[in-house]
């Protein structure tokens, strides 16, 4: 079924097997299969050139039985419906898993952003917002970023939005800037998040993590923000890292001051000084003890998980092991943190900005990380010991622990 990788084909075929488990009936299955709402656009936008180009857009409401949906926005080249789809499906148990009153959705527009300049970028963006407004709402669904989009372009989208409906809205956009609504800790939320998670599952294992080392496959914002806080929450030593391009090695460790200004001067961590060549094939199967994907989808795969010697695999990006991989992690003990628990930190403290601007009132940085550690460290130990009780691997523990949560709402609604 998962031949061809097709992310949203690998959503729905880990959603049946967390429904066969827990005996959900066909009618609530055949709703928590399919996206609630999808809206597909096709909006046009002047380029420097004055030549006008036509994008397609996407955004995909997948289910808002637990409340208003949230998920990000993302722009790439290869973005496709039943990506969008599948992320959406993520988010809803994304959401669910840490306990939020959120449902998911994602969107995105199929481009190049690399390619653009900052006046094409601000085009595209509220281009999109044009195209799509009539579906976003403060109480209906809340987009957020995601791959090549920062909280610039949120501003941007969240601008345009208020233009059209004549005041200000900051709550219909998260992850915006501090001045214009912007929660503290968003930057870094996504890796503080699985951070506390590697904690909890070191504790679990009883792995010392001031022996450790991590390799981190993926070096955007939160593969940089987690070869910082693995450094200095955890004390581990990070001694590979990878991005598109290719990736670095030095069994001594990284520092993160200087890879991450390599990255930032050069655009790429290959060639760092001091570092040997490694591919990311080779970063998958180095001996570390936790390894971070923090790319993109079907990274470890059928094919290349025997090779995985990583004791933790800590889920940074969304979808980066096929179900196939999974079952081999598991024969070969290797304790996976699963996507949408690890990398949770994002929508939760997302959640909290949503709040703050509901109210007006704004937390100070201390409180965000203390509510967020509470919510990732409870989320974590129920689907640790859902693993334990029903003897799956994790991240069918996390389908079990968040499809439970949504099935309960669709039926208190009484929608089956």
């Amino acid at each position: 079924m998962t031949q061809n990788l097709n992310p949203f084909q690998i959503a729905q075929q880990q959603l049946d097997e967390a429904a066969r488990l827990l005996g959900l009936d066909p009618a609530t299955h055949a709703l928590l299969r399919e996206p609630q709402r999808e809206l597909v656009v096709n909006f046009p936008v002047r380029m420097d050139d004055g030549q006008v180009k036509v994008f397609k857009g996407y955004r995909v409401q997948y289910n808002d039985s637990r409340g208003p949906t949230k998920g990000g926005l993302r722009f790439h080249p290869e973005e496709t419906i039943d990506t969008v789809r599948a992320l959406a499906a993520w988010m809803t148990w994304k959401c669910a898993v840490v306990d939020i009153p959120l449902g998911g959705a994602k969107g995105g527009v199929t481009c190049n952003p690399k390619t653009f300049s900052p006046y094409e970028l601000e085009r595209v963006a509220r281009g999109y917002i044009r195209a799509i407004y009539k579906i976003l709402g403060e109480k209906t669904d809340v987009p957020a970023p995601d791959v090549y989009t920062n909280p610039q372009v949120m501003a941007w989208m969240m601008d345009e939005y208020s233009i059209i409906q004549g005041h200000n809205v900051p709550g219909v956009i998260t992850g915006k800037p501090l001045p214009l609504g912007g929660s503290q800790g968003r930057t870094d939320a996504t890796a503080r998040g699985g951070i506390f998670c590697v904690r909890e599952a070191a504790k679990v294992l009883d792995v010392n993590l001031e022996e450790a080392t991590a390799a981190i496959q993926g070096y955007g914002n939160a593969g940089q923000f987690a070869h910082q806080l693995v450094v200095e929450l955890l004390g581990m030593k990070v001694v590979a890292i990878s991005d598109s391009r290719g990736g670095i090695y030095n069994p001594n460790g990284l520092d993160y001051r200087a890879t991450i200004k390599h990255k930032n001067t050069t655009g790429s961590v290959v060639e760092f000084e001091g570092a040997q060549s490694i591919s990311n094939e080779d970063l998958l199967a180095l001996e570390v003890t936790v390894l971070f994907p923090s790319a993109l989808e079907n990274v470890i795969t059928g094919h290349n998980a025997i090779h995985i010697k990583a004791k933790i695999v800590a889920e940074l990006a969304n979808g980066p092991t096929t179900p196939e991989a999974d079952q081999v992690l598991y024969e070969n003990g290797i304790y996976v943190i699963p996507d949408f628990l690890c990398n949770a930190g994002g929508v939760t403290v997302s959640y909290f900005e949503q709040v703050q601007n509901a109210y007006n009132y704004y937390w100070p940085l201390e409180l965000i990380h203390e509510r967020l550690d509470f919510k990732m460290t409870a989320a974590f130990h129920a689907v640790h010991e859902m693993a334990e009780v029903k003897k799956v691997h994790n991240r069918l523990a996390a389908y079990l622990v968040a499809v439970d949560r949504v099935a309960e709402a669709v039926r208190l609604r009484g929608w089956v």
